[in-house]
């Protein structure tokens, strides 16, 4: 599914050289997928603040916290043929209540091209925190686009 999701979408940016561990990063601490009819539809993940992380720093900083304070919603994908179910709002809602439940802030950062992501969690509230440029790797530069969820 995720090959699927990066050859329609280009999701995620860098196709992983090992998509299993990029699944689960060693700061995930928390990850759920989606069924419909008895497939696996979707995906997200719950990790702690991790170098290349924009969004954890921005909201600290205006809410006067440490980053410790915030939960990195990430790894977020639905398949294509299952999109129109609000398979991403059901997932994104289960990751923002498992953050609170830790007592942390959700926050993320999404690669401005991706659109459709952006339109997602504006949708769902989400404040846009800033847009920043991030350097991946010595030639890819990529602009990111930096959120909070609402307050609870």
């Amino acid at each position: 599914m995720l090959a699927e999701v990066h050859e329609q979408d280009g999701y995620p940016v860098n196709w992983p050289e090992r998509p299993g561990a990029w699944l689960t990063p060693s700061s995930l601490f928390a990850s759920w997928v989606a069924e419909l009819d008895g497939r696996v539809v979707g995906h997200v993940g719950l990790s702690w603040s991790s170098a290349g992380d924009a969004a954890p720093g921005l909201w600290s900083a205006r809410a006067g916290v440490g980053i410790k304070a915030t939960a990195v919603v990430s790894r977020l994908f639905v398949a294509p043929a299952a999109r129109g179910h609000g398979v991403g709002a059901l997932l994104m809602a289960r990751a923002v209540a498992e953050a609170r439940e830790r007592g942390v802030h959700p926050v993320l950062d999404v690669v401005a091209s991706d659109t459709a992501a952006a339109a997602l969690y504006e949708r769902l509230g989400w404040q846009l925190l800033a847009t920043v440029e991030q350097q991946w790797g010595p030639e890819q530069r990529v602009t990111v686009r930096c959120y909070a969820a609402a307050a609870a």
